[in-house]
């Protein structure tokens, strides 16, 4: 550098030679410590290999923590429907209201039928009352006709009867009869009573059929009616689904379910961006289906995840049927992409190289495994360069 410059070109600086002195001092001890500098700024690691359990890749979608379908309860026409795919409802909302003026007129006939049969047991309580204080017996009225020929019985019939002991009846017998046909009438009004009050409250129910509300906080996934159709028992109305927070559903095949257990934490792969999440087992149907041999496992994905209902993911899980590998395993810090090809800067005289490799599987929360590209004993950059200047300089 001190040949580069020339006494021509010093004459045109007009500064002191003590300031050309120091750039040349500067310059000098640049060359000197540049080698120095370069190579303090990277950090350094040795290649080994691991022992890694075989893990397998199975396909999932992203499910709803909860989803139902509402149907319809009542036949009769849609009045109202409460907003469209997308919008949120909280519980208890309304969501779709259908047609009640048929069932409105029968709780009016209902209610009008119990209160006349309140009427009955009250009469029926009368009725009751007076015959425990003024039994029938002792009416001279009792057997209808004129009071002299009543008494004329009384008298005589019925006196000379009970003498000659021609008369199987007891007065006590009677009053027996009388108040256990009172009670029966009494008993037989309320239960007329009770089983108006039962209609009405069939009625009532059928009444909040016709009213659809939110079962949970949610969002409305899919609308199946609009205002103005007509539905019968059974029809579904709308999809609702609590999307705050996230699953996985896999149809996970038998041979690996033994390596599952609810509360496992296993690697998984959204379809956002190739989005790299972990998820925890939540759950694993006790029966395997029959005709796929596989078994239904979801897995719980963390809150605020990006993506959504229907998106296609992988989850990674531990095959215990096959023997572990040791492979070679480096930290996700020394990786860097080229586009979509990763590599990693490998030491070689004193220089980073650039050395394209193959990926393999995350063995852990900042492990990868590598299938191709490196060799065991090389040393790799844990902080590459940054692409631009930097990386350009690494590679020279």
């Amino acid at each position: 550098m001190v040949g580069l410059i020339s006494n021509d070109r010093l004459k045109g600086f007009r500064t002191s030679g003590i300031w050309v002195a120091g750039i040349w001092a500067g310059a000098l001890l640049a060359g000197l410590c540049g080698q120095s500098i370069e190579a303090a700024e990277y950090r350094l690691s040795t290649i080994e290999k691991a022992s890694v359990g075989t893990a397998a890749t199975i396909g999932g979608k992203v499910v709803p923590y909860k989803e139902v379908t509402l149907s319809a309860q009542t036949p009769g026409q849609v009045l109202f429907v409460g907003g469209g795919e997308g919008d949120s409802k909280t519980q208890g909302e309304l969501l779709v209201r259908i047609d009640d003026d048929d069932l409105q007129a029968q709780r009016r006939a209902a209610l009008a039928e119990f209160n006349h049969a309140e009427a009955i047991v009250r009469n029926a309580q009368v009725q009751y009352n007076r015959e425990m204080w003024s039994p029938s017996v002792n009416n001279i009225n009792r057997s209808g006709g004129m009071g002299m020929p009543m008494l004329f019985d009384q008298m005589f019939t019925r006196g000379f009867g009970n003498f000659m002991d021609r008369n199987n009846s007891s007065p006590w017998v009677d009053r027996y009869a009388d108040l256990s046909t009172q009670y029966s009438n009494l008993n037989q009004a309320q239960s007329r009573v009770m089983s108006s009050r039962a209609q009405i409250d069939l009625l009532d129910a059928k009444i909040r059929d016709a009213l659809t509300m939110a079962p949970f906080d949610g969002v409305i996934v899919e609308k199946l009616v609009e205002p103005g159709d007509t539905v019968q028992p059974g029809q579904p109305l709308i999809k609702f689904a609590h999307t705050k927070y996230l699953r996985i559903q896999a149809e996970v095949p038998v041979r690996l379910v033994a390596g599952l257990s609810v509360g496992m934490i296993v690697p998984a792969q959204l379809d956002v961006h190739a989005q790299e999440t972990k998820a925890r087992v939540a759950r694993i149907y006790p029966m395997a289906d029959s005709s796929r041999h596989t078994v239904t496992v979801k897995f719980d994905l963390p809150l605020g995840v990006a993506g959504g209902p229907g998106m296609y993911a992988e989850v990674r899980i531990p095959d215990l049927n096959a023997s572990d590998d040791a492979r070679i395993v480096i930290p996700k810090s020394a990786v860097i992409w080229r586009g979509s090809l990763p590599g990693i800067y490998v030491m070689k005289d004193g220089k980073p190289s650039l050395r394209l490799v193959r990926l393999g599987a995350a063995t852990g929360d900042d492990q990868i495994s590598i299938l191709a590209g490196a060799k065991v004993g090389d040393q790799i950059v844990l902080n590459p360069p940054a692409t631009g200047a930097a990386a350009r300089r690494a590679t020279q």
